[in-house]
């Protein structure tokens, strides 16, 4: 009944938050795990505001099992079915006094492996050796993303705000936001627990001012079949992990 409420909440306002999915002791695992990967990598960012890790999985192996337990798994069967798969994670980590903000935006593209020519899907863009495109609308629609959070999160340490419901209006371009309509939502995360959101759901997230941080695993999730000319840059079957 419980994760039936929160399948309600995700069809019909694009995001949901679901408490207590990891114990402190996991969070803890997971965060030595990310203690000791190697940072040199092209994969890793880091600077004074955000510290990130792209294709998070990838490059650190060791918190697969960890992350994928068994509470994670059957909220992904409960909600969405047993046909999804990983397509891509990266880990956020937003440091005590950190400046770094992310304006009100749609996730429109998904990371592949090459540029190719096909028809529906389009703009390409290149970021440190990675290209993502704009995938037909029906992609996105289909795709979800769930955000742990190994830290309490809240309006001053870079909760996520979103704009219920957004996800629904197709493309929605932040600059035509009605805030006579529109109303915004902080989505407060505590330590342990996750947020669920559509790629097409409006969200932002402001500059920390409590010296807090926030460490977020961000993944995401389809079960959608590209074009044969085309992979997904990450994918995980995360059903053959032994939690």
């Amino acid at each position: 009944m419980y994760l039936t409420v929160k399948e309600k909440e995700i069809k019909e306002s694009g995001f949901s938050v679901i408490d207590n999915v990891f114990t402190d002791q996991e969070i803890e695992d997971i965060q030595a795990a990310i203690n000791g990967a190697d940072t040199t990598k092209e994969t890793f960012r880091k600077s004074d505001d955000l510290f990130a890790i792209r294709q998070f999985l990838k490059e650190v192996p060791g918190t697969i099992e960890l992350i994928f337990n068994k509470k994670l798994k059957a909220i992904i069967r409960e909600i969405f079915g047993k046909d999804y798969f990983l397509v891509k994670s990266i880990y956020f980590d937003k440091p005590e006094t950190s400046n770094w903000f992310v304006s009100y935006h749609q996730d429109l593209t998904i990371s592949v492996n090459q540029k190719v020519k096909i028809p529906g899907f389009g703009p390409y863009t290149k970021k440190h050796n990675q290209f993502a495109v704009q995938p037909p609308l029906n992609t996105l629609e289909s795709n979800f993303t769930i955000r742990i959070h190994l830290d309490d999160t809240n309006e001053e340490n870079g909760a996520l705000k979103v704009i219920p419901n957004s996800h629904s209006k197709g493309i929605y371009r932040p600059e035509t936001i009605d805030w006579n309509i529109e109303k915004e939502v902080s989505c407060n995360v505590a330590r342990g627990g996750l947020m669920v959101m559509k790629p097409l759901l409006l969200h932002s997230s402001s500059r920390t001012t409590n010296n807090q941080k926030r460490r977020v695993i961000h993944l995401e999730f389809s079960n959608q079949t590209l074009p044969k000319e085309l992979q997904w840059s990450e994918y995980l079957n995360f059903d053959r992990t032994s939690s």
